[in-house]
C-alpha cells in the first residue's frame, strides 16, 4: 500500500479542467508522520485537483497543519488509524461534498497534471459505457528499485497470471494497489468501504475482490505509468529480487494473508495459495537478510499467530 509513487513524466502543474464530459473528481492523500517534502506534493497536488488530507500521525490535530495550501482540507486523526480507516475517513468527506471520482495516493505520491488528467478523463469515459460498471481504475506501475513495470493481476482457479502492462485499452484484472487507483463513488455504497481491521495491507486486494463479487470491474490503464517504490531497498538472492519491509509492515502482511486465506470465503482460491505459498521463502528472506532477524522473527511469527487467531486491528491494541 505504502510506497514512493511519482508520474512517470513530470510536468508543470496544471488545473484539471471542469466540464467537457469530466467527472467531479479530488485525491484522499493519506500522511503519517510526513516531513517538509510530504506537505509539497500535496500543495502541488492541489494546483491540479482539490485535496483532502488524512493525518494518521499520533497527536495529529488542526493545529498541525504545517505549511499545507490553505484550499487543502485537512483531517487529523490523532492517531494511526490504519491506511483503511484513513480512505475511509477520506472518501467520506468526498462523499458529503458530492464528488464523483476520488483518487487515492499516499504522502509519498506526486503524479504529473498529465497523469491525472489522463486517469480521470478514462474513468468518465468508462462511466458512460453501459456494458459494464467500473469501481476502480488506475494505472500500470514501474518499480523503480526492482526495475521492472509490474504485471496486472488476474486470479483464476487455482493459480494467477499475470497481464502485460501493454496497449490502449482497459485491461480486465482483479486488483490495483491503493496509491495511483481512482475509484467512482458511485460504486462505493454498493461495494462497502475499506476493511478497517485489516489496518493497512492487503486492503486493497481485499476491497477489489468484493468490487468484483459486487458486480463491479476492477480496469488497468496500461498506457498510464507511475514510477512506484515498494518497501524499503531490495535485496537480491540467487538472483532474484525481494522488496523488503519494517518488522512492523511484516507482521501485517503475515497476519493478514492468513486470516483473509483461513476465515474470508470470498477471497479467490488462487490468491490464497500464492500469498500463503510465498510464506517459508518469505519467512527466511526476511528475518535472515533484513539486518533485524530476531525484530523480524519475532514480529512474523507473531503475525501468523494472530492470523491462525482471526485477531485483527491495529497492532497497538493487541
Amino acid at each position: 500500500m505504502q510506497g514512493t509513487v511519482v508520474s512517470h513524466v513530470r510536468t508543470e502543474p496544471k488545473r484539471v479542467p471542469d466540464g467537457g464530459g469530466a467527472m467531479r473528481a479530488a485525491a484522499v492523500v493519506v500522511f503519517y508522520q510526513p516531513d517538509a517534502a510530504c506537505f509539497a506534493r500535496a500543495n502541488r497536488l492541489a494546483q491540479v485537483i482539490p485535496v483532502v488530507v488524512v493525518d494518521n500521525t499520533p497527536g495529529s490535530n488542526a493545529a498541525q497543519r504545517g505549511e499545507l495550501a490553505q484550499q487543502i482540507e485537512y483531517l487529523p486523526s490523532g492517531e494511526n488509524e490504519g491506511i483503511a480507516a484513513a480512505l475511509n475517513r477520506g472518501v467520506a468527506c468526498l462523499r458529503a461534498k458530492d464528488y464523483e471520482l476520488a483518487l487515492l495516493l499516499d504522502q509519498d505520491s506526486d503524479p504529473s497534471s498529465a497523469l491525472i488528467e489522463g486517469l480521470l478523463l478514462a474513468m468518465s469515459d468508462l462511466a458512460r459505457d453501459s456494458r459494464r460498471k467500473v469501481a476502480v481504475a488506475g494505472p500500470a506501475y514501474h518499480d523503480v528499485r526492482l526495475g521492472t513495470v509490474t504485471p496486472f493481476v488476474r486470479f483464476g482457479k487455482w493459480r494467477i497470471s499475470r497481464v502485460p502492462a501493454q496497449g490502449h485499452e482497459p485491461l480486465e484484472i482483479d486488483f490495483l494497489i491503493s496509491s495511483g487507483s481512482c475509484i467512482d463513488l458511485s460504486a462505493w455504497q454498493d461495494i462497502g468501504s475499506m476493511d478497517v481491521q485489516l489496518f493497512i495491507d492487503f486492503v486493497d486486494v481485499e476491497w477489489c475482490v468484493r468490487a468484483r463479487r459486487a458486480g463491479y470491474a476492477v480496469l488497468g490503464l496500461p498506457w498510464l505509468v507511475l514510477e512506484h517504490s515498494l518497501g524499503d531497498e531490495p535485496v537480491t538472492i540467487l538472483g532474484r529480487r525481494f522488496a523488503m519491509h519494517s518488522a512492523f509492515r511484516h507482521y501485517f502482511i503475515f497476519r493478514n494473508a492468513l486470516a483473509l486465506a483461513l476465515y474470508r470465503s470470498y477471497m479467490p482460491l488462487s490468491w490464497k495459495l500464492w500469498e500463503v505459498g510465498k510464506f517459508p521463502v518469505r519467512f527466511i528472506v526476511y528475518t535472515l537478510f533484513s539486518g533485524q532477524p530476531r525484530a523480524q522473527f519475532a514480529m512474523i511469527c507473531r503475525g501468523i499467530r494472530d492470523g491462525l487467531r482471526n485477531r485483527l486491528g491495529p497492532l497497538s491494541r493487541l
